[in-house]
């Protein structure tokens, strides 16, 4: 059980979340409290997940109240802006192969589990949005270029950049497991990737490339899949941002789209 000394912080997230210091039986600690706030919010399935899952990067869960909040260890490492803040763009490459490793080796768990819920997401943004963005073209091609070879597994449903922990080169934690159950494959290696706004890495095909490499030397994909739900995921972003992240989502778009 853990003991609250001092809340420490409150890090920006979907939910309240709090960064507290205190006490796990007699050794004292630091955690993250979190508190359903958002109606999407499914503690009930990220403390099964915790329970459950056999996975290394997963945070040690120290309490779990029903319908009040979820308490995790804090885990050591950093979020790989924060370490590539100061580096160049070469260095970023460095990181790929374990990012993809990582994200297989969670497709990997051999678990049933309830479906996940169904997020906009999957869906194509509206046809007032695609035309306001000038983002037909990409529709377009979705629609000639259907999934092909797309497969289900257990997911994290929100493995991206903010969730993952590095130290030493290495993932060392993965967060966030609220969106986690049976879904695609292809859709959670997507999601992995798209670029967002602030985002100072994966803005090539090239680290794309060497992701994609480090996910397929664990477990193999479908590439059409891949490339289907990253242009279907990043059509939902290319309305964020400022002008310069639109331009590089719409750069790799068109890479992929061969545009």
């Amino acid at each position: 059980m853990f003991r609250l000394r001092e809340v420490l912080g409150y890090p920006h997230a979907g939910n309240d979340v709090f960064y507290a210091a205190g006490t796990c039986g007699d050794r004292p600690c630091t955690a993250f409290i979190k508190v359903a706030r958002q109606a999407g919010a499914d503690l009930d399935n990220e403390a099964a997940v915790l329970r459950t899952i056999p996975y290394p990067h997963k945070p040690r869960m120290l309490e779990y109240v029903p319908g009040l909040c979820l308490v995790t260890e804090e885990c050591p490492g950093e979020r790989l802006s924060v370490i590539l803040r100061e580096a160049g763009r070469t260095e970023a490459l460095d990181y790929m192969e374990s990012y993809g490793a990582a994200l297989a080796q969670l497709h990997g768990i051999d678990l049933p589990w309830p479906d996940v819920k169904r997020r906009r997401f999957f869906d194509l943004p509206p046809a007032d949005v695609l035309a306001k963005r000038r983002l037909e073209p990409f529709a377009e091609f979705l629609a000639s270029h259907p999934p092909e070879g797309e497969s289900r597994c257990f997911i994290h449903g929100d493995f991206h950049y903010a969730n993952i922990l590095w130290r030493n080169g290495r993932v060392s934690a993965v967060l966030d497991y609220e969106l986690s159950g049976w879904g695609v494959q292809e859709f959670d290696l997507a999601w992995a990737v798209v670029l967002r706004p602030g985002q100072e890495f994966l803005k090539t095909t090239k680290e794309l490339e060497r992701f994609l490499g480090g996910y397929r030397a664990v477990r193999g994909f479908s590439y059409p899949a891949f490339r289907y739900y990253y242009i279907l995921a990043a059509l939902w972003f290319c309305g964020m941002g400022d002008d310069a992240y639109r331009r590089d989502l719409r750069n790799l778009l068109g890479e992929l789209a061969g545009q």
